[in-house]
């Protein structure tokens, strides 16, 4: 069993968010599933000071900031092929909704990176798994935006604490297809019909602990459909 891991930088606040990747390839480990990230060789959509959340002024490559997260072992996405791996996972943090989609700033009307979404389709297409967390299931939302289907998906809870409009999001996910669920950062949306997974990790305010207990119940869950 090897699965595909999709960064989309190195940082919560313009790339992969750290800690759900690290702990994503951890629980992996694990489970004895192999992995292999990749990252878009693309420029990012700007670089945060992630002391004061203010933007700086320069530039930085998805890929090379990904490789960061990968100790280097990463391959450029436009180069590989879902058919050669078992699975697909995409980490959360707000490079999936600035540089794989321009959701961060357009909402559910934004676009979607064409080598991200080309790679998602095919992924359903063969019925494979899919795994998304925190900000990353949008980026599934606008890659089945228009097609046949509606697969179920969550970003979080407006029930518990959070520091994001979850309703809202969630709402521009239905608007586009998706259908929507409710859950907590210890829980799992499952579409089993369709084979994606998604938890909420740090869409919700949660302790590291609380990420890494819902990152695990995750990849149970895509063993168990692999």
């Amino acid at each position: 069993m090897k699965a595909l891991v999709a960064l989309s930088g190195n940082g919560v606040y313009d790339g992969s968010e750290i800690h759900e990747s690290v702990l994503t390839l951890l629980h992996l480990n694990m489970q004895g599933i192999e992995y292999q990230c990749v990252a878009p060789n693309i420029k990012q959509y700007h670089v945060i000071n992630h002391t004061n959340g203010e933007e700086m002024k320069e530039s930085r490559n998805v890929l090379v900031e990904a490789a960061r997260i990968a100790r280097g072992d990463i391959k450029d996405l436009s180069e590989v092929s879902i058919a050669d791996y078992d699975a697909l996972i995409l980490p959360g943090g707000f490079g999936a909704a600035k540089n794989f989609t321009t959701w961060a700033f357009d909402g559910p009307k934004g676009s979607v990176l064409k080598e991200i979404k080309t790679i998602i389709l095919e992924t359903v297409k063969l019925k494979k798994p899919i795994l998304a967390m925190c900000m990353a299931p949008v980026v599934i939302a606008k890659s089945l935006e228009g097609s046949t289907i509606s697969a179920k998906l969550t970003v979080g809870s407006d029930k518990e604490a959070t520091p994001y409009e979850i309703e809202a999001i969630s709402a521009g996910m239905e608007s586009i297809g998706a259908r929507a669920e409710k859950v907590s950062v210890r829980e799992l949306t499952v579409d089993t019909e369709h084979k994606i997974i998604t938890t909420p990790c740090y869409m919700m305010e949660a302790s590291i602990s609380e990420i890494s207990e819902g990152i695990a119940k995750a990849v149970s869950a895509l063993k168990l459909m692999l």
